[in-house]
């Protein structure tokens, strides 16, 4: 599979952004704000969904993927160590609320309760796989309302 690169200017392309990151395991060390730049900038180990086959394969890959939001005012984490660098997370979505357009807040939601928030002028983001995928035998699975 060819590596993806994504781009994010609405909520409509944020919400593909999502999907192909959903599940992306990182590091809280690998995650920065470049405040003179006004970028945020995330390393993740996405699992390819695009190459998941409804779950009829015995092993899946994983990508390392670069993220980017720029425009950045400020960044605020909400239930996450700052500095426990090592921490592990897992990334379930990112989010967009306008809230003076065309600014507003970037949310991206972990497992367990952690968020980063970021104060975007406009939604600007950029996602972009680093290399070759990996091959990995976990499907990550979420338990739904139904059981």
């Amino acid at each position: 599979m060819d590596p993806l690169r994504l781009v994010a200017l609405d909520n409509d392309d944020l919400d593909v952004l999502s999907a192909h990151l959903q599940d992306a395991v990182l590091k809280v060390g690998d995650m920065a704000w470049l405040k003179t730049e006004r970028r945020f900038v995330l390393a993740v180990n996405r699992f390819v969904w695009e190459a998941a086959d409804s779950g009829r394969r015995k092993t899946f890959e994983r990508r390392r993927t670069a993220l980017h939001f720029d425009q950045v005012r400020s960044a605020r984490a909400k239930n996450m160590r700052q500095d426990a660098k090592d921490a592990v997370v897992e990334l379930l979505a990112v989010r967009f609320t306008e809230t003076d357009a065309p600014s507003g807040e970037v949310r991206l939601i972990f497992a367990g309760g952690g968020e980063l928030v970021l104060d975007v002028e406009c939604l600007e983001a950029q996602m972009a796989d680093l290399g070759p995928a990996w091959e990995t035998g976990a499907r990550p699975e979420h338990q739904t309302d139904d059981g």
